[in-house]
Formats: structure tokens, C-alpha cells, sequence
């Protein structure tokens, strides 16, 4: 377990309403006989409970709505130990649902309504963050569950504040210009890697990212573990092996990982030291069911 060090995340609280069964559909296709289950989500909910279990002080941003789902999430990410007070509870929206099929292999199938994620905006986040001042070394985490508009001032205030600036972009879009120029570790899976850059290649898709932000970049790669490209280092691109597992779920395997290196990178460990120290905390993760 990591050193306490204090993590802040800015990012998506859902509900994941999720049913195994044997196989997932294909388009059209209706599959009976599963099982079903409610587990909490979310993203940045799911990275903030990663990096609390991995040891950090975790101070965690979002949104969601002021119904029974939002109390329940809010619930468990405090019984995680995760300071939630600067989570907005919103009047008149919903609190975000996921909607995840996984097969007996453990693969999955997510859509989601982002509800009071999609409702919160920069304001929100300068509101949110009012008077909170990390200790140095901090780190920060954004993910693509929220908008631009959150995740540019979210990432100001970080950089402003010299905190160490992850990036998971998580569903894949475009990064914003501003982000860019703040110079964030990128935090892809390989077919996230391949939307940003065109590129199927995981150490090609590193390399480009890396020439766009000037930071390391890591490309997760499921059981292959990640690939890790640091400019300048020696070796600049390296792979971490994934131990191997009995998979049960892989839903949340990336947000363990983020959350996992963030509190590890949070407590002084090196980075390749802390990707690494991740690598094990995801495989751990689909080991058994849910997000968490």
C-alpha cells in the first residue's frame, strides 16, 4: 500500500445496473437467462475509491441528483473514506445510470445516461474547488465522463496549483487544446489511444500522444498489462506485464488503475514504480464483479 498522499478527482458518479449472463447480444438480439445486479460507478467515483483503497487522501468533485441512487453512491464513496463535501447534489436531474451487460468471459457492454454529470459546468467546478489548497505533490485526476468546458477548469486549477495532472479520456473525444498545453500524463486504453491518434499501434499512439502533451503517456492494455512511453527516459517505452488472473469482470479495470496510479504517484513513487504498483491493483480488480 501506498504512502498517504492526497488525490483529487474531478469526475462522474453513476449507478451501474448490470446483468450476466452467457453471452452479450449482438445487434437486434434479445439474450434471456441473466443474472442481474446494482453496483456503484462511475468513473471518477470508481478511480477515487481505487486511490483510497491504495492509501490517499482523497478529495473527489462530481455531481448528482437528489434522489435515491445519488444519496446511495454518495454513501458508499464516503464508507471508502473519499471526502465527497464538494460533490454537487442537484435539484431536477438524475443521478447517473449505467447500463452494463458482461458475458461468462467477463467482457462487457456499457451505455450510459450521464444525468447530473452532464449538468455540471466550469462554474460549478471554481465553486466546488473554492478554498481548497493541496499539499505539494498532489495529484489531480479528470476523465471524459464530463464535459470540456469541466474538464479545462478542473485542470487549471490543478495546474495553478502545481499538482501532478492525469488524464483518462475515457469514453475517447478529441483533447482539448488547453489541456494539451498543461502537459498531463494521458491515460488511454489501446482502442482509446487509437481514436485520439489514428493509430492501432499501443507504442505509436504513445509516442504521437506524448508529441502533443510533452508528458508521459501509459496505454493500458487489458491482460497484456501497459505500455508505459516516458520522453527522455531510458528506455522511453517500456511494457509492464499484467500478472495472470481469473477473470470474472473487467468493468472498472482501467478507473482501478488510474486511481491506483494516482495514489501511488501521490505518495512519491516513481512513475514507472507506481504504473507498475497499478498494473497489479487492475488485475486484482476483475477478479471479482462490479466496478469496484
Amino acid at each position: 500500500m501506498a504512502q498517504s498522499g492526497e488525490v483529487l478527482i474531478v469526475g462522474s458518479i453513476n449507478v451501474d445496473l448490470v446483468v450476466r449472463a452467457a453471452q452479450l447480444p449482438a445487434p437486434g438480439q434479445t439474450v434471456t437467462g441473466g443474472v442481474f445486479a446494482r453496483h456503484q460507478g462511475g468513473k471518477g467515483a470508481n478511480q477515487a475509491v481505487a486511490a483510497a483503497r491504495a492509501g490517499a487522501t482523497v478529495t473527489m468533485v462530481g455531481a448528482v441528483g437528489d434522489d435515491e441512487y445519488g444519496r446511495g453512491a454518495l454513501a458508499d464513496v464516503v464508507s471508502e473514506g473519499v471526502d465527497v463535501n464538494r460533490v454537487a447534489v442537484m435539484s431536477g436531474e438524475s443521478t447517473g445510470l449505467a447500463l452494463i451487460a458482461v458475458d461468462e468471459r467477463g467482457a462487457n457492454q456499457i451505455v450510459v445516461a450521464p444525468g447530473a454529470n452532464a449538468a455540471l459546468g466550469a462554474a460549478a467546478v471554481d465553486t466546488a474547488l473554492a478554498g481548497y489548497e493541496p499539499r505539494a505533490g498532489s495529484v489531480a485526476v479528470l476523465s471524459f465522463e464530463l464535459g470540456d468546458e469541466v474538464i479545462v477548469a478542473a485542470g487549471r486549477y490543478a495546474a495553478a496549483r502545481e499538482m501532478r495532472l492525469l488524464v483518462n479520456p475515457a469514453p475517447a473525444r478529441a483533447l482539448p487544446r488547453p489541456l494539451l498545453a498543461m502537459s498531463p500524463i494521458v491515460l488511454p486504453n489501446k482502442g482509446e489511444a487509437a481514436t485520439l491518434t489514428g493509430l492501432s499501434d499501443p507504442r505509436a499512439a504513445a509516442v504521437a500522444l506524448a508529441g502533443q502533451t510533452g508528458a508521459p503517456v501509459i496505454i493500458t492494455l487489458g491482460a497484456g498489462g501497459a505500455l508505459l512511453h516516458e520522453p527522455g527516459g531510458s528506455p522511453e517505452t517500456y511494457l509492464l506485464p499484467a500478472p495472470t488472473v481469473e477473470v470474472v469482470d473487467t468493468t472498472g479495470a482501467g478507473d482501478a488503475f488510474v486511481g491506483a496510479l494516482a495514489a501511488h504517484l501521490a505518495a512519491g513513487r516513481p512513475l514507472r514504480e507506481a504504473a507498475a504498483a497499478a498494473v497489479d491493483a487492475a488485475s486484482k480488480s476483475v477478479t471479482s464483479a462490479g466496478a469496484r
